[in-house]
């Protein structure tokens, strides 16, 4: 960073930390809020744009090979006339964390002068041509390449993170619905839950939350219907890039007993859940009382201030009030049993999770209840506590994907087939991969080490919104000089810092 823009950030900070100081404040006569003369004008010359993030994205893509690579391998478009397959994937991209949210908000991104020249564009592409591009993804073979096309981009930015980033690859799988109000969308169904529309697994890498899989089904499929396959894709990408182990993770649905086998011939560890079948519970409850042991949950959070009174729990009040059964907890209990299930040839290890309740009616306890929770595992290492641990880590899982469908739009269904709206959340997740990478490019070295470590961790964990405030969101004058684009920021945030080690990271040449 230089010096001269590190001394107008630590000006800015200090003028706002002035600012936000805490005062004895007296009674006040007005409120806070008291400006009236205000006036509207248009400028003439200056020139501004209200996401000056969206360059340092822009140079992400370049940086990790994205653009290369989209338009060394994906070839839809018979003529680029004028665009480019990797335009119109950025295209898609680049207009969630300015704020769009449908493929219609495209064409504000069109039409604003100001947000072409940052990009050094003429113009990109409107939606109606955006969706055209989608429908030119004919078969799956074509959406598979793209995603293929972006991994490889994943892998040059993987490939610049520290020795202790490939101890082990966490692969984690899950099924979400895509729904749609749409009635002439090819492909869509009706799902488990009564919802119109699809029915696309996710599978990601846990350490950083990037969806690496992404594929679009109808939306009665089970969901872990041909995860094997992704889950094999994943592995081997995870190997290409260095992880020394491999681990995968699912839900009772993705508990493929038929692959099992396989996966650990090639020593990759594996957590699934398993449905409570008659024959598990009668073995979990055959164990004797010896071979359980209780498990003991970790705090959700530590706490950094006194201790405070807890807050009243209205549901439950509520659950009282009007007399209803009220589940609760007594303890929980964790035992291990060999198992061999029907489709494989080994024996695997099934973790039960034995959990103790109370139904209670009006404060009163009226009978106990036990329910029973299993995990099929190859890793004969950790204690039963841990797998049930790791595998309820999956969860973090439905926070990505919570993210993708609510906070990237990228679970949107916008086109009129199965495939071109598998190709669009493909292109749009682009977006969150975006994010991530603007984290793992963080350099963690110097005497700042510690905190630079804490900002990337908690850049990458960063939800969608927040991270589009953060770092995109930012007022910024555009001014076109020679051959430079240059971004001249017009306000301070807590962010700016972390965006200009990252400007300094994408200016270098990546060496893999």
């Amino acid at each position: 960073m230089k010096q001269i823009v590190r001394e107008r950030l630590t000006k800015a900070k200090r003028r706002i930390e002035r600012r936000l100081r805490p005062i004895c404040w007296s009674e006040q006569p007005k409120p806070m809020l008291a400006a009236s003369n205000i006036q509207y004008e248009v400028a003439d010359r200056g020139r501004g744009l209200a996401v000056g993030g969206i360059g340092a994205m822009h140079l992400a893509a370049q940086h990790s090979g994205l653009v290369e690579m989209i338009d060394k391998h994906v070839h839809v478009l018979k003529r680029h006339l004028p665009y480019h397959e990797s335009d119109h994937v950025l295209n898609v991209a680049c207009n969630l964390p300015c704020g769009g949210t449908r493929i219609e908000h495209i064409e504000h991104r069109r039409n604003d002068e100001v947000f072409l020249d940052a990009l050094g564009a003429q113009r990109i592409p409107d939606p109606t041509t955006e969706g055209d591009f989608c429908r030119r993804f004919e078969d799956a073979s074509q959406v598979e390449i793209l995603m293929e096309a972006i991994n490889e981009a994943r892998l040059h930015v993987w490939r610049k993170q520290p020795k202790e980033f490939f101890t082990e690859a966490v692969i984690d799988g899950d099924g979400t619905i895509a729904e749609t109000g749409g009635e002439c969308k090819q492909g869509m169904d009706i799902a488990y839950n009564g919802q119109w529309g699809y029915h696309p697994p996710v599978i990601s890498l846990a350490a950083t939350g990037e969806p690496l899989y992404l594929v679009n089904r109808s939306g009665n499929r089970p969901s872990s219907e041909g995860a094997a396959e992704y889950f094999d894709r994943a592995i081997t990408l995870c190997r290409r890039a260095g992880f020394r182990k491999v681990r995968l993770r699912g839900d009772t649905d993705f508990s493929q007993t038929q692959f099992l086998d396989a996966w650990d011939d090639q020593k990759v560890r594996f957590v699934f859940g398993v449905a409570a079948m008659p024959n598990l519970v009668e073995l979990g409850e055959n164990l004797s009382k010896k071979a359980f042991s209780r498990l003991e949950r970790p705090p959700k959070y530590e706490l950094k201030t006194e201790p405070r009174r807890r807050p009243e729990n209205v549901k439950e009040r509520i659950v009282v009030e009007r007399g209803f059964d009220n589940l609760r907890l007594e303890k929980e209990e964790v035992g291990e049993f060999p198992y061999c299930p029907t489709k494989c040839k080994k024996t695997y290890r099934i973790v039960a999770l034995k959990k103790s309740l109370w139904v209670e009616r009006d404060q009163q306890r009226l009978f106990p209840e036990v329910r029973w929770f299993f995990y099929l595992t190859n890793d004969w290492k950790k204690s039963p506590g841990e797998i049930v641990r790791d595998a309820n880590r999956r969860c973090n899982q439905e926070n990505l994907i919570a993210q993708l469908k609510s906070g990237v739009k990228a679970l949107a269904v916008p086109v009129d087939n199965l495939v071109s709206n598998w190709a669009y959340m493909v292109m749009a997740s682009v977006a969150w991969s975006l994010k991530a990478w603007s984290a793992l490019l963080l350099p963690e070295q110097g005497r700042w080490a510690k905190t630079h470590g804490e900002e990337k961790q908690k850049l990458l964990k960063m939800e969608f919104a927040t991270f589009r405030q953060a770092m995109v969101q930012l007022p910024a004058q555009i001014v076109l000089a020679g051959r430079r684009i240059v971004y001249r920021l017009l306000s301070w945030n807590p962010w700016q810092h972390v965006l200009f080690r990252l400007l300094d990271q994408l200016r270098l040449p990546m060496r893999c």
